[in-house]
């Protein structure tokens, strides 16, 4: 068998995992949120904050914060009041449906409604792997140049939201804001774009209603590259406990 080969092979059976975790998670009544992005995009802060308008509202939220070491995300987001989970993954450069339904069980809030997942800061492998969620979000911050969409469009092409991070610094980094939607536009035509700034917690109450809303529907937005494309499921579910 060749490396494809294996590779789809190994592709296959998570899409399969992540297709029976979806389910038995929808059937609690609980939606996945995946968030994607590079090292450094202000992914965690800004995860903080709507972590923290979360509890502020009453909205039962949970995080499940993925990196190679330490569990500084971890103690940084739990000061948003919101149940938080670290999964270290030894060196694996991205998350796996199996991972994540491992550390679900016996752990999940029987009340929850959303479940964030911080992807590994990556935009590379991360983008191939369904975790079962309805909705994929991919980060990018104003320092990392207009035309990264296009470096990764894998990442950016299977996104149903894409969200603009330090916004505050735009100026200073000469961001170019008309050609970073363009080239958005190239690679997932329709997709919203929203900005954010976690500084001053701007952008947070959009990515909450966001995620609420895709627990009633699912995305009308089908990216191209969508993990699951055709909005069913397959495979068998395995309760989560």
């Amino acid at each position: 068998m060749c490396r494809s080969d294996v590779k789809q092979a190994v592709l296959a059976k998570n899409d399969d995992l992540a297709a029976g975790l979806r389910e038995d998670l929808a059937s609690k009544g609980v939606t996945v949120v995946n968030l994607l992005s590079s090292p450094g995009s202000g992914k965690t802060e800004l995860l903080g904050r709507v972590l923290a308008r979360a509890v502020e509202r009453g909205v039962p939220v949970v995080a499940l914060t993925a990196d190679l070491a330490t569990e500084n995300d971890a103690v940084r987001l739990a000061r948003s009041g919101a149940p938080v989970r670290q999964l270290l993954t030894d060196g694996l450069c991205h998350l796996e449906a199996r991972q994540v339904r491992g550390h679900l069980e016996g752990w999940l809030p029987e009340d929850t409604a959303v479940l964030f997942v911080e992807n590994v800061g990556n935009l590379v492998c991360p983008a191939s792997y369904d975790l079962g969620e309805t909705l994929r979000i991919v980060l990018m911050a104003v320092t990392e140049g207009e035309d990264k969409p296009l470096k990764y469009p894998t990442a950016f092409g299977s996104a149903h939201l894409v969200v603009v991070t330090k916004t505050d610094l735009a100026e200073a980094a000469g961001f170019d804001e008309a050609a970073f939607r363009a080239n958005v536009q190239r690679v997932n035509p329709g997709v919203e774009i929203v900005r954010s700034c976690a500084r001053t917690g701007d952008g947070s109450d959009t990515l909450l209603e966001h995620a609420l809303a895709a627990r009633d529907t699912p995305p009308l937005h089908r990216p191209p590259l969508a993990p699951h494309p055709h909005g069913h499921h397959h495979g068998a579910a395995t309760p989560v406990s």
